[in-house]
């Protein structure tokens, strides 16, 4: 799997992590005087298993090197120190 394909099913379950929640709060605002509608509860269960494949992914593109960290804030933490005497 190439990282672009990685990247792109990243961004696909982040969408569908956000899509999940948005109609939880639909049907929450919905639903709010019915005390036997599940559907938040069934789309909020939905968002919980999208969002632990969602790290999986993740986990699985930084364990295998295809996913990495390129901040520039992040690749020198220590200064460099020159060998040089004056």
């Amino acid at each position: 799997m190439s990282p672009t394909v990685l990247k792109i099913i990243v961004v696909a379950l982040l969408l569908a992590v956000i899509a999940s929640l948005t109609s939880s709060l639909v049907f929450l605002l919905r639903d709010s005087g019915n005390t036997s509608a599940k559907r938040t509860l069934y789309t909020l269960g939905i968002r919980v298993a999208l969002a632990t494949a969602l790290l999986a992914t993740i986990g699985y593109g930084i364990h295998s090197g295809k996913l990495g960290n390129t901040a520039p804030w992040a690749h020198s933490a220590t200064p460099t120190v020159s060998s040089k005497t004056p």
